[in-house]
């Protein structure tokens, strides 16, 4: 056989496959499944970014203002969504007064809060309430505006 024609010819055969094989259509990948940005929903996150997680009281006060009621409206429409859910509610205070007197208003705070929640619908068994008084504030300073943002009622999932 002649080497000289051989070559050509198979130089000629390699060439057709390597572009026979660059022509070819690909094959179908699968869809890329989409990522989620947002928050888990029924998780806290989803709780603090869609519904809000906290409600605000006046000064020496219980008693739920407008806003409070508005919240607590989400969050009962939240819960009847996730009934999985258990909650608990924290019922805070400003630094002023003394320890005794405001764990027992942070606890009306959060008995209030927890009240209208079950007044809503939810279900009593599903909600627990804890008192920290002044013990852990949400703003530090000793100012309306600090004062004003610890005076609150802040409903967890647990």
């Amino acid at each position: 056989m002649n080497s000289t024609k051989t070559l050509p010819t198979l130089g000629a055969l390699a060439l057709m496959a390597l572009l026979g094989a660059c022509s070819s259509t690909p094959e179908a990948q699968p869809a890329a499944t989409p990522v989620s940005t947002g928050p888990v929903p029924g998780s806290q996150e989803d709780l603090v970014a869609n519904v809000g997680d906290r409600v605000f009281f006046d000064f020496d006060k219980s008693s739920l203002r407008g806003d409070a009621r508005a919240t607590l409206d989400r969050q009962a429409a939240w819960l009847a969504k996730f009934p999985q859910n258990q909650v608990q509610v924290a019922g805070n205070t400003d630094e002023r007064g003394t320890v005794e007197y405001n764990l027992a208003l942070g606890q009306r705070r959060a008995n209030a809060a927890r009240d209208y929640l079950v007044a809503k619908g939810t279900a009593g068994s599903r909600i627990t309430t804890i008192s920290f008084g002044k013990e852990r504030p949400t703003a530090l300073g000793s100012d309306e505006q600090a004062w004003a943002q610890n005076r609150n009622a802040i409903t967890s999932v647990r």
